[in-house]
């Protein structure tokens, strides 16, 4: 399960204080071969740069410096630690970006499904990330973008909630959670969802996400914090992964169904 946007807001708050104002001595690449192959130029242009700020668009990190951005995805189940320098590399280790204190800023990634990317342009405009949609937590997204947005579209609202060009970093666990919240059926067609249930899913979505942020995210298998602690999210997941379980609401059977190739637990009985 790919770590999703609390995940990703977790790793940049722990990442910050310990890496912030750092410049980057040397870069030692063990494995090119993640989703996108390491560029060469990192190695020659990441070392010699001073770290300057952190930011997290979507499911993306990205690390500014003077001369660039490094553009961190975490895959499936990527992790970045802040270690001694002289801490041995494991299997999986493949990036260390070693400053001048002598600590390594490591980036292990059982699966090479995420990604480590550099740009000298506008970030923003990068392939990747130029077509996202609002953040979820930003004052551009509010119901009366998704009700106009959503007017002649005959789409399942999970599906258009994982649509990142829509709305950027929802994945399937926050998807399913934000709509037993709001109390709306995954399957409800977006253009028969009206104006007010619009209003209530957008104040879903920053509840449950800012919720997980402040517990650290769940524990999507492998996924740790920079600090190595699991997130704790998942002991107040109200659907996911708790088919056949009873509703924490109306005590009702949980229902499992897939959309997209995606499964999906539902309370039939509070979401309509």
């Amino acid at each position: 399960m790919m770590p999703e946007l609390p995940e990703v807001e977790t790793c940049l708050r722990g990442l910050e204080p310990l890496i912030k104002h750092k410049q980057v001595d040397r870069v030692i690449i063990r494995q090119r071969k993640l989703r996108w192959p390491i560029p060469i130029s990192l190695q020659q242009q990441l070392p010699g740069q001073k770290i300057t700020r952190l930011e997290r668009r979507a499911k993306y990190l990205l690390l500014h410096s003077p001369g660039g951005v490094l553009i961190i995805h975490l895959g499936m189940s990527a992790s970045l630690r802040l270690l001694e320098q002289s801490t041995r590399a494991q299997k999986h280790d493949h990036v260390d970006i070693i400053f001048k204190d002598r600590s390594c800023l490591r980036y292990t990634d059982p699966r090479r499904f995420g990604a480590l990317l550099w740009t000298q342009d506008d970030p923003h405009q990068h392939p990747l990330l130029t077509h996202l949609g609002p953040e979820p937590l930003s004052k551009a997204f509010t119901a009366e973008y998704l009700y106009q947005l959503t007017r002649k579209r005959k789409t399942n609202i999970k599906t258009l909630l994982l649509n990142s060009k829509i709305v950027a970093g929802i994945g399937n666990i926050y998807a399913a959670e934000v709509l037993f919240k709001a109390q709306i059926h995954p399957q409800r067609a977006v253009g028969k969802i009206s104006l007010a249930r619009y209003q209530r899913l957008v104040k879903a979505i920053r509840t449950v996400l800012r919720t997980a942020i402040k517990q650290g995210g769940s524990t999507l298998k492998d996924f740790y914090s920079t600090a190595g602690k699991p997130g704790y999210f998942q002991q107040q997941h109200q659907v996911y992964g708790r088919d056949g379980l009873a509703c924490r609401r109306c005590q009702r059977s949980l229902h499992k169904i897939t959309i997209a190739q995606r499964t999906t637990v539902l309370c039939p009985h509070c979401q309509r």
